[in-house]
């Protein structure tokens, strides 16, 4: 990388960061979930490392209405807390952030009203210590096309930026940074299988950049722009439901050379969860300093669970399953997952539990599924062995074997995400 890149990244990362860590890394991983398990591994990491976390959570997921989650964002940092005291972590080592903050929770309403409760959403993030802002206007609301030109997303999210100003100052707290960007890729992946993707264009993310400086300005909030320090474009990642798009650092040396005319600022890529280390190393050397990652995460998470679950139908002789209990549950709620999911019978039953965009995810938190997940862990014994463990598990069998991971039921599914967030530490460390 060159020295201005480096000096961009090193910028923005220490505004991010603060006094909490010196000397910076390479970048950081964002993780993006509300899963218990998902979170007491990423704090384990980071508690094993030596470094700050950056959790995150989304629109959908998280805001004064609750979410899907049923969650306030002061009821997530209560929840992220709780879990880091359990777990020993230092509280002021957590880092929050707000991802795709804007009006797509809303977006069936009108654009006023969505707007109206996108600032009630904005203003919940702050007030309860969220420190980095992802600022995501581009959807369209009711009336309105499905994305939206350069020129009204920047003028939503500049008054996005002036309600978190405005309650930063009230509050007198320190005001947040910011995420900007009109070529957001869309929550949790693609719903079709991906081919090629169009890499945002140089010219393109310094309009963004240039637009939006416009637009702060013109909503008063002119001071902000000192603490935008990314901006989401496309590299050419992405995984639809049953592909991945691996990175190509030849497709985005341009953009990636355009960040030498962005003083201060790094890209922060989106949907890089399934990315090898190579390939997220390689978006770190080109400025993408924020890696954000979920799906990935739980799609980890679901795979050390029904292996678990198939060592259970060995070790008993064949019992009712979690797969079959878990698809009975999404058929019967099939918000999450339809309309996300298509083909055939066949083909969105396995798409309901194997996709890579893990929309299962959003079901671990009913009730009849955490039942289901505690009587498995219950039945199963401890120690679990090995041999079986070799079978179903692994991805984590080699920790087994050395010692590192006890061949405990709850062990091996934090130690499954962990091997999912390993590539992340190794391309974001510092060298």
């Amino acid at each position: 990388m060159s020295d201005a890149l480096d000096q961009n990244r090193e910028s923005a990362l220490s505004k991010l960061f603060g006094a909490r860590q010196q000397p910076l890394p390479r970048g950081i991983t964002s993780v993006c979930s509300a899963h218990p398990l998902v979170i007491e591994a990423a704090l384990r990491r980071a508690a094993r490392e030596g470094t700050v976390v950056l959790i995150e959570a989304t629109c959908n997921q998280v805001n004064q209405e609750g979410g899907y989650t049923g969650m306030t964002p002061a009821a997530f940092r209560q929840f992220i807390e709780r879990i880091a005291i359990e777990v020993g972590f230092p509280l002021e080592r957590i880092i929050l952030g707000g991802d795709h903050l804007g009006p797509n929770p809303w977006k069936k309403l009108g654009a006023d009203e969505a707007m109206v409760r996108a600032e009630a959403m904005v203003a919940a993030y702050v007030e309860a210590g969220f420190e980095k802002l992802h600022l995501d206007t581009s959807m369209g609301c009711a009336g309105e096309p499905a994305a939206l030109d350069d020129e009204v997303t920047a003028e939503r999210a500049a008054r996005l930026t002036r309600v978190a100003e405005d309650t930063a100052r009230r509050i007198g707290q320190r005001p947040p940074v910011y995420i900007i960007g009109t070529e957001v890729p869309p929550p949790g992946g693609a719903t079709h299988a991906i081919e090629e993707l169009e890499v945002t264009s140089p010219d393109a993310a310094l309009k963004t950049l240039a637009i939006h400086t416009s637009a702060f300005e013109k909503a008063g909030a002119g001071a902000a722009m000192d603490r935008v320090i990314g901006i989401v474009v496309q590299p050419g990642v992405e995984f639809g439901n049953a592909n991945v798009v691996l990175y190509k650092p030849d497709r985005a040396q341009g953009l990636a050379s355009s960040l030498s005319r962005m003083p201060r600022l790094l890209f922060e890529a989106h949907s890089t969860d399934y990315q090898t280390v190579a390939e997220l190393s390689a978006l770190v050397d080109g400025g993408f300093a924020i890696l954000k990652v979920g799906p990935g995460l739980t799609f980890a998470l679901r795979e050390a669970l029904y292996g678990l679950d198939a060592i259970r139908q060995v070790l008993a002789g064949g019992s009712d399953s979690l797969h079959a209990e878990m698809d009975a549950i999404m058929l019967s709620q099939p918000q999450h997952w339809a309309g996300h999911y298509t083909g055939s019978a066949k083909e969105m039953r396995l798409q309901r539990h194997f996709s890579y965009s893990d929309r299962i995810r959003y079901y671990w938190p009913d009730r009849q599924a955490a039942g289901a997940v505690e009587a498995l862990m219950a039945a199963l014994p401890d120690p679990i062995p090995e041999t079986l463990i070799s079978q179903y598990l692994a991805r984590v069998y080699p920790d087994v074997v050395t010692g590192r991971v006890a061949p405990r039921a709850r062990d091996l599914c934090l130690a499954a995400i962990d091997a999912a967030l390993a590539p992340y530490s190794t391309a974001t460390a510092s060298q």
